[in-house]
């Protein structure tokens, strides 16, 4: 339970896409949590009798750090001013979506090494390595293949060929760049470091939680309710292949196929 109301504070309260608390507050209260969640990581880790539970407590402080920075921190807009690229066009839209991305993945890379862990506890590494590509190449292609069919029911607009071709380079960006943050930042953050007090089913469930709601109020689909009953089944197969494998490419990759219809709806209404 606890797991479960802080993933919601932090994945949906603030949300580093759809906030729920107005400007000044959601600044102090961030602030006032990523303190909390720091300052409770680094007194439980010496102690004795609880600090098992440091790693999951520095897990949050580090979603809680990696989202709030993203959000705030204008370097797309800087980006895309110096290439002189609307943010309304399929580049200015994969490359916003890379910034976060890559903001996101650096800085939980970052603060994971500083914490003493290693990659394999993000599940970052070669483990597996060929069937988890297997898997989710396959997954991919599938996806990717009924991807039109999809983005129609999303309520996308003229999708036609002539439409679609130049936009594949910035749809392969925008979903690499989506899938590989969100696998990392909802899934291969804490799996690892939940597991021991919870199990793997239960540790997926809390997960994906949070995950599905912080999609709440996305303006891609048609149906907000069809969309996340949609994603739900989805998070939890995303965590299910990471705690088969072991790392987190099947996941990636099958994810990085079902944003495709997403990034097909997105640009085709702009």
């Amino acid at each position: 339970m606890f797991v479960l109301i802080l993933g919601l504070i932090i994945f949906v309260l603030f949300s580093h896409f759809r906030p729920m608390l107005d400007e000044n507050s959601d600044r102090t209260f961030r602030m006032c949590l990523i303190s909390a969640l720091l300052l409770s990581a680094l007194l439980v880790r010496k102690s004795n009798r609880f600090k098992k539970y440091w790693e999951v407590l520095f897990a949050f402080f580090i979603s809680a750090s990696v989202t709030s920075i993203d959000y705030y921190l204008p370097s797309s807009k800087w980006l895309l001013s110096v290439f002189n690229i609307p943010i309304q066009t399929p580049a200015g839209i994969a490359i916003d979506k890379l910034d976060s991305s890559i903001i996101i993945i650096g800085l939980i890379i970052l603060l994971t090494k500083i914490s003493g862990n290693n990659l394999d506890s993000i599940y970052i590494n070669r483990r597996n390595v060929r069937r988890s590509l297997s898997i989710g190449l396959i997954a991919f292609v599938i996806v990717a293949a009924g991807s039109v069919f999809i983005a129609n029911i999303y309520g996308a607009q003229n999708l036609t060929i002539a439409r679609i071709l130049p936009w594949i380079p910035w749809i392969l960006i925008f979903v690499a760049g989506n899938a590989l943050n969100e696998e990392l930042l909802f899934r291969g953050l804490f799996l690892r470091k939940i597991e021991p007090f919870i199990g793997k089913f239960h540790s997926n469930i809390v997960l994906a939680i949070p995950f599905v709601l912080h999609h709440t109020g996305v303006t891609y689909t048609n149906d907000a309710l069809l969309f996340l009953t949609y994603l739900l089944p989805l998070a939890l197969i995303w965590g299910w292949l990471i705690q088969k494998t072991g790392s987190l490419w099947a996941s990636v990759l099958f994810h990085a196929g079902t944003d495709i219809p997403i990034a097909l709806v997105i640009f085709s209404q702009l």
